[in-house]
């Protein structure tokens, strides 16, 4: 049933109010707003619960949005919000960092997130697929040890010390190292452990040691990176808002937040195309923790074939347009700063 643009109106109203107070809305706020008595407000507003898109707690007389409130809303009703200058040059601000570990790059910008809105943030990288090494490196610290530092083709690099029972000459490293850019380079994960059992056939013992050491260090890394990371910020932020008041319901949804692997496994949507944000209500969330809260995010793009989700969790009560429009500028300047190593532009704009 399409809703009267008189209905459309006062459920606007109310989502507003109750985003903004946390407090059940009733007719008189309305009036305030709309030139209509009452009783009118009152009738419209009923018929607005049987139709769904409203909900009456027992002890009050005024109403709160459900999730198909929210989601008509958010379609619908919601006008997009554009960041004033500020508010866009402190979020390039933080983010104008020198390009580091991806990981630090993206615990801080999830970090930011969660201050800028007041909301727990999570950040998930979707992964690199069939990654190879390109390069070894092997470096000299003295005879017992030495430091090998690899990088994939993906411009990842990682490193280690490797402490060893017996001496090992400099040629000797030299040797390692051309035998590992000649046979394991240009290769998959899946692909190495077999080219390892081609080499150990014609490996002497303590040679074939040294590089299946080297080797297996190597599997750890393409396979780390391939895998989903996940990080969060700002747990705490729950406790400051009405709807987690009750100390269980909160533990409940932190215990959740503070679950990497569940976390890692979570399905999210597709986000392309000009519109990067994705806003999930209530049941529309899959995870059974996330039943009564909402769920916004942003996609961004890492390059070399590796995608992220930045995403805010909190209660059904969340200013959509603001807290979309935060993530958007956030992955926006996440992409260029790894795709190009800057920052977008500002843009002029005003908060509405």
């Amino acid at each position: 049933m399409e809703l009267s643009e008189r209905k459309k109106r006062i459920l606007r109203i109310i989502v507003e109010n109750y985003v903004a107070t946390a407090e059940p809305v009733g007719s008189k706020a309305i009036s305030a707003e709309l030139a209509l008595s009452s009783a009118t407000i009152r009738n419209e507003m009923a018929d607005l619960e049987e139709l769904g898109y409203l909900e009456k707690p027992h002890t009050s007389a005024g109403r709160v949005p459900s999730p198909k409130g929210y989601r008509l809303y958010v379609n619908e009703l919601m006008e997009e919000q554009r960041l004033s200058m500020e508010e866009t040059r402190q979020i390039n601000q933080a983010l104008q960092i020198k390009m580091q570990e991806l990981d630090r790059v993206i615990d801080q910008a999830g970090k930011m997130v969660a201050q800028l809105t007041n909301y727990p943030t999570f950040a998930l990288t979707g992964g690199l697929k069939r990654l190879t090494i390109r390069r070894f490196d092997l470096i000299m610290v003295d005879s017992t040890s030495f430091i090998v530092v690899i990088m994939t083709d993906s411009k990842q690099v990682r490193n280690k010390l490797f402490k060893l029972p017996t001496d090992l000459s400099e040629a000797q490293l030299q040797l390692l190292t051309t035998l590992l850019n000649t046979s394991f380079t240009g290769k998959t994960l899946e692909e190495l452990t077999p080219e390892l059992m081609r080499v150990a056939e014609h490996a002497a013992g303590s040679a074939y040691g040294l590089i299946s050491l080297v080797v297996s260090f190597a599997m750890e890394c393409l396979e780390d990176l391939e895998n989903r990371s996940v990080y969060t910020s700002g747990a705490n932020h729950l406790l400051e808002h009405p709807e987690y008041q009750d100390v269980g319901k909160a533990q409940k949804l932190m215990n959740y937040l503070s679950d990497t692997p569940r976390l890692s496994s979570l399905p999210l949507p597709e986000l392309s195309g000009d519109d990067n944000t994705k806003i999930l209500i209530g049941p529309e969330n899959v995870a059974e923790e996330l039943k009564d809260t909402s769920v916004v995010l942003a996609s961004y793009d890492i390059g070399d074939g590796m995608k992220g989700v930045i995403g805010v969790v909190g209660p059904t009560r969340m200013d959509y347009a603001k807290v979309a429009a935060k993530l958007s500028c956030v992955a926006e300047g996440l992409s260029h700063l790894f795709g190009q190593g800057e920052l977008p532009p500002g843009k002029d704009g005003e908060t509405k």
